[in-house]
Parts: structure tokens; C-alpha cells; sequence
């Protein structure tokens, strides 16, 4: 079972194999390169022919990517320090991840009713729109949903928070609320009632959010998570490399 002094640990693990390096890599200083593989256990997000991330928990920088982009990234950062890595002009796509530190007891808003959703009856609020960051709205996606908590007002649902099973031990949080119900504590109230259930059941809880979404890691920090790392998820090389991207 997970517990407050192993949360970082299991994630070092997780994001080395999907990154294709070693957990103790993410204590080094400076730059660790590494050829991205399709290593069993990874998060089964989607790759291309032209993959690249890069990650940083604090200290190193670990750089995962096929081998054409790896050899023109690991070029291109020669000399740099980490601080400029992310700003390179063949960066986009920045996410800050967040992990438990100690999760908060938040009060609901006034006349909500919550619902805590099981995986087997999570399929019956597919037909709600609205709440793409909730749930995934695919019964066979390969991160599928695993529990969620919605929240009704008058008799609608105005808010969910939603998470997928991204790998073994570690399940990311979404949230979703409708705009006129923001404001008064619903999403990290949402948040923080689904993270103490994932951690009921063993599992380690995430939230991830781009680095430019205030508002998004107000959510978090209310709901009793800390920033864990960064990463950048997406590159720009169609300018410098000639290989087609799908």
C-alpha cells in the first residue's frame, strides 16, 4: 500500500519506465539522454513516429525521444543549463504533476449532493457532456476510468472529479465544473474527496495541469497536493528534421 514517505518513490519508478531510464537518474545533475522503448508498465499514452519528452523532478533533466530527435535535442542543449531547457525554441507543451502531500477535509457548497461512482457504473455518465477532464467517455480507452465523484444541484450534475488507472499504482485525477458553479470550493472539495478514496484503495493519486493554469494548481494545492514534477510533452521539429510525424 502506498504511504506518504513512498509517494515520490513510486513515482521515480513509474516515470523511469517511461522514460526509459533509471529511477536513480532523476538525482543526477545535469542532462540524462535516453532513446524512448516501449517498456512494459508504461502509461500507455500516445506515441509518434517523432517522440519526445522531457522531465525534471528537481534535479537532472531527463530527455526521452526517438533517435533522430534525441541526436538534434541532445545537440541543441549542449551547453545549456537546465533552467533554459525549457525555454528552447522547440519546446511546447508544459505540465506541472502533483502528488499527495497531505490531502485536506474541504466542506461542499451548500445544497450539493455527492455521489461517489464505482468503475462498473461509471459508463452510465458517458452520456453527460461537458466533463472530458472527468472521464475519458470510452469504455475500452487504455487508461480507463476507475472511480469518480460527481456532484448534483437541483437534480443536475455540475461537477466530477474522475480518475484513470494510467498504470499500476498510480491514478491521475480530473476534475470538471460547470461555470456557474466555480468559485465556491467545489473542485478541490471534488478533488480532494477522490484522492482520499484512490488512496483508501492503495493506489497513489496524481493531478496533472499545464504550467500556465493558475487556477488549475489553486485546485490542487487546496485539495492537499504538492508539486512533484515537470515535464514537456510535445516538441516542434518539422523545421529541422525531415523523418514524417504522425
Amino acid at each position: 500500500m502506498a504511504t506518504k514517505l513512498n509517494y515520490i518513490e513510486i513515482a521515480r519508478k513509474q516515470l523511469a519506465i517511461d522514460l526509459n531510464c533509471s529511477p536513480s537518474d532523476f538525482e543526477r545533475d545535469g542532462f540524462v539522454f535516453c532513446e524512448a522503448k516501449e517498456n512494459k508498465g508504461r502509461r500507455p499514452f500516445p506515441r509518434g513516429e517523432r517522440h519526445f519528452e522531457m522531465y525534471t523532478m528537481g534535479k537532472a533533466i531527463i530527455v526521452s525521444a526517438t533517435p533522430d530527435v534525441l541526436s538534434y535535442v541532445k545537440e541543441q542543449l549542449d551547453g545549456k543549463n537546465c533552467y533554459e531547457a525549457f525555454y528552447m525554441p522547440f519546446v511546447i507543451g508544459q505540465g506541472i504533476l502533483f502528488l499527495p502531500d497531505k490531502i485536506a477535509k474541504l466542506p461542499f457548497p451548500d445544497n450539493i449532493e455527492i455521489l461517489l461512482v464505482e468503475q462498473s457504473d461509471i459508463p452510465k455518465l458517458y452520456s453527460i457532456e461537458g466533463f472530458n477532464n472527468a472521464i475519458q467517455y470510452d469504455e475500452n480507452h487504455p487508461r480507463p476510468d476507475v472511480l469518480v465523484v460527481t456532484a448534483k444541484s437541483n437534480g443536475q450534475i455540475v461537477g466530477m472529479a474522475g480518475c484513470s488507472a494510467d498504470c499500476e499504482m498510480m491514478w491521475q485525477i480530473g476534475i470538471d465544473v460547470l461555470p456557474e458553479h466555480r468559485g465556491h470550493g467545489l473542485a478541490s472539495a471534488l478533488t480532494a474527496m477522490l484522492a482520499d478514496e484512490i488512496l483508501k484503495r492503495g493506489k497513489v493519486p496524481y493531478y496533472g495541469t499545464a504550467t500556465n493554469h493558475i487556477g488549475s494548481q489553486r485546485v490542487a494545492v487546496r485539495a492537499g497536493f504538492i508539486p512533484a514534477w515537470m515535464c514537456v510533452y510535445q516538441g516542434r521539429f518539422d523545421d529541422v528534421l525531415t523523418q514524417p510525424t504522425s
